[in-house]
């Protein structure tokens, strides 16, 4: 799980840009960072004023273009962190980092197939609207809300250290002010502006981290005037793997069954992540839901492929810039002796290849990058508390619009203060954990009880709450007692697993418990909801009935 979803571990690297290799600020990446946010607050004041109703709150009012929405997933789900993991993993290990790129990308058609549509038809504000619909309200929600906000609250800990360390290097301040800038920035994003405002915000960043990486591609293809075959050429010369480089092999993945687990959760965890599902309600119908899902799978394969080239550029590049790496006795260790670690090689490539100007503007990426991400984190945790846990379990439906905007907005400060102590608490731990035991959890708990409710008959109140939360714990407890968490945070011995990667265990044990304990379900209430089954179909097929509250 430590390399499954690099994205932690490296969260406290990505600001090194900052100060590349002479330790003094970079003007540009402090201007340009300056500009963006100037960019966010201009954003923030316009969408405000769009912002009146729940509706509007959560999903912008349902007035999201198909190709917007696929920008805005693209901007969620393209992190810096994974950018920079993989160009790391391709420049260290070759083909192997390639596996992970495949891996992210294959859950969309997961996404598209199964899930995007219905969830249009049928949801209101997030997927718990979903699972709920034929089901018991209070079961249900409890369920959805309690591994959602797990999910989040383990991104948000990644996300605000890395954006902590980001703004200490750019500005030389204490972490804990810089922890307390970032958690102010988000409040005031989704505070004001709701999901408009976050959407706007996710888009630019799409845009800057395609246009940065492709401005990358191009540049690295340049200096071998355009001949991959010469630049991988050049990166087996120099990388001590040689040819190997090019093969597949079992460092980044381990044991074949953690290679399966690996692959299972990559794809299913994607349909399991509460932000990411929560902003197929933004669009108005849902052929604008599968154009958004087409458009953001086209992105995010076009920047992982753009990822590929970056780290054997690395390789072919950076030997060439002593000046990027910790010499021993005059020589080069390419895979060992890079500057802040392997994880940095995108960085230095973009100084090498571009200067001062491209490293300064990267580093503003990767800021625009955290605070997009960690805005729809926290829209998707308010819609948790408010919609699900008080207007429909505590208010039991009769809460106004007016209430539960307000329980909204107080969940965002809530949630804000929350993720600065978090940040400050774990700001010098190991948190890479987290960040894969969020995509476990979501693949163990969300997507099971998600798909089988939406399209298996049988599937009841009991089975679905059982079966979820022996997922969600299962793929927890895996993951506390593998190595990376039992023996590297812990300081145990030997891990009590024998391997990292829950999701071979927690998906399948998930799925089984669901079906076995609504299979054994005879109650009355059972049978209603088999009944119900119908009424959902047509109404996830067509759409039809879409405009009524779906919160019964």
């Amino acid at each position: 799980m430590k390399k499954f979803l690099i994205s932690a571990s490296l969260l406290s690297l990505i600001a090194q840009p900052a100060f590349a290799a002479t330790g003094k600020p970079n003007t540009s990446a402090i201007v340009m960072f300056l500009l963006f946010i100037a960019a966010t607050m201009m954003i923030t004041w316009w969408a405000a004023r769009k912002t009146q109703t729940t509706a509007d709150f959560y999903t912008a009012g349902g007035g999201i273009s198909g190709f917007q929405n696929g920008l805005a997933i693209a901007g969620d789900y393209i992190s810096a962190a994974s950018f920079l993991g993989i160009a790391g993993m391709v420049y260290v290990s070759g083909y192997d980092g390639v596996i992970y790129a495949i891996g992210f990308l294959f859950g969309w058609p997961v996404v598209m197939f199964l899930v995007a549509e219905r969830l249009r038809n049928l949801g209101r504000f997030n997927f718990a609207d979903v699972t709920s619909y034929r089901m018991q309200q209070t079961p249900m929600r409890l369920l959805a809300a309690s591994a959602s906000l797990l999910v989040i609250a383990l991104y948000l800990i990644a996300q605000m250290v890395g954006a902590g360390k980001l703004i200490v290097l750019l500005f030389g301040i204490e972490y804990k002010i810089s922890v307390i800038i970032i958690g102010v920035l988000m409040m005031v994003y989704v505070f004001f502006g709701g999901m408009t405002a976050t959407t706007w915000v996710q888009i630019i960043k799409a845009v800057l981290m395609l246009f940065g990486a492709t401005l990358m591609t191009g540049l690295v293809l340049y200096a071998f005037n355009f001949s991959p075959d010469a630049l991988l050429k050049e990166a087996v010369t120099v990388h001590p793997q040689g040819m190997a480089l090019l093969e597949p092999s079992q460092k980044a993945i381990g044991n074949p069954l953690n290679a399966i687990s690996l692959g299972i959760a990559l794809a299913f965890g994607t349909a399991g992540l509460p932000h990411i599902l929560m902003r197929f309600f933004t669009v108005s119908s849902a052929q604008e839901a599968r154009k958004s899902v087409v458009w953001a799978s086209g992105w995010i394969g076009y920047f992982y492929l753009l990822t590929f080239i970056i780290g054997f550029g690395a390789i072919a590049l950076l030997h060439k810039n002593p000046e990027f790496f910790t010499n021993t006795n005059g020589e080069i260790d390419i895979v060992n002796g890079l500057i802040g670690g392997a994880n940095m090689a995108a960085v230095h490539l973009a100084g090498a290849v571009g200067g001062n100007l491209l490293l300064g503007f990267l580093a503003a990426v990767t800021f625009a990058t955290i605070v997009a991400v960690v805005a729809g984190l926290a829209l998707a945790g308010a819609a948790s508390i408010a919609h699900d846990l008080y207007a429909n379990v505590i208010a039991r439906g009769r809460s106004t619009e007016k209430t539960e905007m307000r329980i909204s907005k107080i969940s965002i400060l809530v949630l804000g203060g929350l993720s600065i102590l978090l940040g400050i608490v774990f700001e010098n731990q190991n948190v890479a954990f987290m960040v894969g035991l969020a995509f476990a959890i979501a693949a163990s708990a969300n997507f099971p009880v998600l798909v089988l409710s939406i399209s298996w008959r049988g599937c009841t109140t009991r089975g679905a709450v059982i079966g979820g939360f022996i997922g969600l714990i299962s793929a927890t407890l895996w993951v506390v007692f593998s190595q990376t968490v039992w023996v590297d945070v812990l300081g145990y011995s030997t891990p009590l697993v024998p391997f990292p990667n829950p999701g071979i265990v927690s998906i399948p044990l998930a799925f089984l418990s669901i079906w076995f304990f609504s299979v054994t379900d005879k109650t009355k209430r059972a049978e209603e909801e088999r009944e119900a089954f119908t009424a959902l179909t047509v109404r996830s097929q067509t759409g039809i009935g879409r405009s009524q509250a779906v919160d019964h």
